[in-house]
């Protein structure tokens, strides 16, 4: 499975932006589909998972309510939509892919878990 992440930029607090990852691989709709991203100089941080119909989602409690991760299995795409954005959600974002199940949050929260990801593309919002 090989990830492309997209749509990252520069905007100002208050603004809206939508990322977008592309799987290449005949297994993406029974993959779950995560974001993390990283800021400089600290460490790799969840954002959301999907699972692999869509139907469930997480949430890190610092973009709950301001961003949705969402799938189109037809298109091999995980989205992420990122609202009401603030300077501290500048940071690299990285899509990733889990071929496991899991039901502990912790674990889904873990960057070890997921075995493919995309090489990152740049958030920066300024105040």
């Amino acid at each position: 499975v090989q990830l492309q992440a997209s749509g990252g930029g520069l905007v100002r607090a208050g603004d809206s932006l939508r990322l977008s990852c592309a799987i290449s691989g005949r297994t993406f709709s029974t993959h779950s589909m995560a974001w993390f991203r990283q800021a400089l100089g600290k460490e790799r941080e969840f954002v959301g998972r999907i699972n692999w119909s869509g139907g469930h989602t997480y949430y890190a409690n610092a973009v709950k309510g301001r961003f949705t991760v969402s799938r189109n299995n037809a298109k091999n795409t995980v989205y992420l939509q990122m609202n009401s954005l603030k300077p501290e959600d500048t940071a690299l974002y990285y899509c990733a892919a889990d071929t496991g199940t899991r039901s502990i949050l912790s674990e889904m929260r873990n960057p070890s878990a997921y075995d493919s990801w995309g090489q990152g593309t740049l958030v920066t919002v300024s105040s």
